[in-house]
């Protein structure tokens, strides 16, 4: 393996250690006041080379009003920030990438997965972008009143009112994300944005078809208009429930194929620090994905007995065995640096600026 380390951008995953939040761990609704930011968690996102990371804040699932407790998540979060300003640092530029990993620090994107919290005030949308926000995903699995999520069955794309909601986000250059996204809420919001769009955690239906997986026609159409297509490390990537490292390598490998290896790159939907009790989290995890269901939240492939990670590839050595695979693979140190986080830099340059 090559003794350097590329810059690393996730761009989806979490700031948190799994293993000190317990007691919500099985709640279908997290919130971030419940996420544990310790030294243990700064330890090892340092250790993993880890340069910044899109968490996700504000209004997801669940039964409470989304734009009193998204503003709240970022309140938590601008604390979790001024606690922890000698190791984190908040991301508003492409360049405070950069200068993160020059201060020896992470970089922190604050992202939506879920964009109800607009309302039909689209007024919001400037007001989430001078509270720091960068990356809005549009909508979650099921439909909202933007558009069709992955899990909707009409599949009918953007409403009239999203279609509006993708040029305010254009507009306040806030990058629109279109993981969770149905078929054609994706296509078209590709096709209608003004600026480039991203699809900053998702797998190739080519390879696994389900819906949370994006068709090479969505992946080849949002590089091509010059956006961002990021592979995660998720159950989704194998027919099994049960995906491994080279599973990984092979979705990569793909999206590289169809999109261009300037336009990939990785979104783990995960954090680096492992759960240690991997027989404990078990039980919690049938309930949650249990619950999940009950709520109609979930999405297919999700079971009792799959983890929503991909359990030889985690902990603080993820990034670093990833790169193995991908050099034994015959990728170039060029193309590995690209994919591992260049990629989504010169894409934040795009839409945010440096």
């Amino acid at each position: 393996m090559s003794t350097r380390t590329p810059l690393i951008v996730n761009a989806l995953g979490e700031l948190q250690n799994p293993n000190a939040s317990t007691e919500t761990a099985g709640s279908l609704v997290q919130s971030s006041s419940d996420i544990r930011v310790d030294e243990r968690t700064v330890a090892d996102a340092r250790a993993s080379g880890l340069t910044a990371v899109n968490i996700t804040l504000g209004y997801t699932i669940g039964d409470m009003e989304p734009y009193p407790h998204t503003l709240a998540e970022i309140e938590v979060w601008d604390g979790i920030l001024r606690e922890h300003r000698a190791d984190l640092l908040k991301v508003l530029t492409a360049q405070d990438i950069l200068r993160a990993r020059e201060e020896s620090r992470i970089g922190v994107v604050y992202g939506f997965q879920n964009a109800v919290a607009v309302g039909r005030d689209l007024d919001r949308v400037a007001e989430f972008a001078r509270l720091g926000v960068r990356v809005v995903q549009l909508t979650y699995n099921q439909a909202n009143h933007i558009g069709d999520g992955s899990m909707a069955p009409q599949n009918r794309g953007l409403s009239p009112f999203g279609r509006e909601v993708v040029e305010r986000l254009g507009a306040h250059r806030l990058m629109v994300d279109l993981s969770h996204s149905g078929e054609n809420t994706c296509l078209e919001a590709a096709r209608i944005a003004g600026a480039p769009v991203s699809i900053n955690h998702t797998g190739c239906r080519a390879l696994c078809d389900l819906p949370r997986n994006k068709t090479d026609e969505e992946l080849r159409l949002v590089a091509e208009r010059g956006g961002f297509v990021g592979i995660y490390f998720m159950p989704f990537l194998a027919a099994s429930g049960h995906p491994t490292a080279d599973d990984v390598v092979e979705h990569l490998v793909h999206a590289v194929n169809v999109c261009g290896e300037e336009a990939v790159g990785i979104g783990t939907d995960g954090p680096v620090t492992a759960i240690d009790d991997l027989d404990g989290y078990r039980a919690t995890l049938a309930e949650h994905v249990a619950e999940r269901r009950r709520a109609g939240v979930g999405a297919a492939g999700e079971r009792a007995d799959t983890f929503p990670f991909v359990v030889d590839l985690r902990g603080v050595d993820q990034f670093r065995r990833l790169i193995g695979l991908l050099e034994r693979r015959g990728w170039s140190e060029e193309r590995i640096a690209r994919v591992m986080g260049g990629n989504f830099v010169h894409y934040a340059e795009r839409i945010w600026g440096s």
